[in-house]
């Protein structure tokens, strides 16, 4: 398999960015779970099934693209999606990984072994740029060591990001519109070279314009990258996500084992306009988390020095399953073209979630999705997946 061109300096440096969710999409990247996986424990029978729900809405937008490890998964995973209610309309014939996809199937499987289902954090970073008239797309391969290290192995889960430039490097025409430059390697400074610096897509948060907004609790947490300074990290946001402002909230969310992601807390909604979950009730542990974020949020700035346009949002109450708290949030949604994926959790406040959503997002259709099974891995549907951008 060709290897694809690693590309020196940083992303800012060359003109590229990381778009904003709401962006026109090409695709949407998943990796499938397995059954020998640790994230769905005693349940992972009713999680094909609730991504199917996800997938359903999906592909009828845009591509679908589906990692998994070999064949015979492939073949449980289309049976699985098929069984959740996906047409059969939008898969082409089973391939094998070095053969080109059919141009009308929607979802398409790339044969990459993984250990977790989690994509939004060890996929790929999709950076554009478009310079001279030519379009291209670039991917930063970032370090995942399982939020700290929590959940041994993680190799192939790591491995995914050059895996995945290796098939653009391959077929780049059938894969992205745009011309594939290469891939970007972040790494430690010179005190500690070579090392990757580690990130996860659930921790960073883009409004388009040039601002990231993320959380102390869980980029400078010392199991992530302990010899980096609070500055120099904002300065790897920027090069490598190709930003010029970083925006930092607090704490995350009781049950959150990835020690606090933004998408559980604050997402934007346009440039100016960031949604922010809230707790009523006193007696919570997540009301004075909450509000002490909200507070922070209050008083951000963005990349011109103008105050954010801040909305409220309640959250689904305390779910819990086996006595552990579950980081139940309607925030983890997802962006896809033309409508917002919403997870919802068959609570009181799934009706008032979604219309204050859909008021903030009228050029959107909001569409809650039903994610009961899939919090039960301590993730929804915007961890699952990762956009790449048209």
């Amino acid at each position: 398999m060709p290897s694809p061109k690693t590309l020196s300096g940083t992303p800012r440096q060359h003109g590229f960015t990381f778009p904003a969710e709401w962006s026109r999409q090409q695709a949407t990247w998943f990796s499938w779970p397995r059954p020998e996986g640790i994230s769905f424990p005693s349940k992972y029978h009713t999680v094909p099934a609730n991504i199917a729900l996800f997938i359903r809405e999906i592909a009828p937008r845009q591509t679908v693209h589906i990692n998994v490890p070999n064949e015979n998964y492939e073949k449980i995973a289309r049976e699985q999606l098929i069984a959740g209610g996906v047409p059969k309309r939008f898969f082409g014939p089973q391939t094998e990984l070095d053969e080109s996809p059919s141009r009308t199937s929607r979802i398409q499987f790339h044969y990459m072994k993984t250990n977790e289902a989690w994509c939004r954090d060890h996929g790929p970073a999709f950076v554009t740029r478009t310079r001279r008239g030519v379009r291209e797309l670039a991917i930063v391969d970032w370090g995942f060591n399982a939020w700290g290290g929590k959940y041994p192995p993680f190799d192939s889960d790591d491995a995914v990001p050059t895996r995945i430039a290796e098939e653009f490097a391959q077929r780049k025409q059938k894969l992205t519109s745009r011309r594939f430059a290469g891939i970007f390697y972040p790494r430690h400074p010179r005190t500690n070279s070579g090392t990757p610096v580690i990130m996860e897509g659930g921790a960073v948060e883009f409004n388009g314009k040039g601002t990231v907004l993320t959380t102390e609790s869980t980029l400078l947490n010392k199991n992530r990258n302990p010899n980096l300074t609070k500055k120099q990290i904002e300065s790897f946001l920027k090069d490598y996500y190709g930003q010029s402002h970083v925006c930092w909230l607090g704490d995350g969310i009781v049950g959150d084992d990835t020690d606090g992601h933004i998408d559980d807390l604050a997402r934007f909604l346009d440039p100016r306009t960031i949604v922010v979950a809230l707790e009523i009730d006193r007696r919570d542990a997540n009301f004075k988390i909450l509000r002490e974020n909200y507070k922070r949020t209050q008083e951000l700035r963005d990349q011109d020095g103008k105050p954010f346009n801040i909305v409220e949002i309640p959250t689904p109450g305390f779910l819990e399953h086996k006595g552990q708290r579950l980081p139940a949030t309607y925030l983890n949604f997802l962006f896809i073209n033309g409508a917002v994926l919403v997870p919802t959790f068959r609570h009181k406040n799934d009706r008032l979630a979604l219309a204050i959503l859909q008021k903030h997002l009228p050029r959107h259709k909001v569409i809650g999705v039903d994610s009961v099974e899939l919090i039960w891995g301590l993730g929804s549907i915007h961890c699952l997946s990762q956009q790449q951008p048209a």
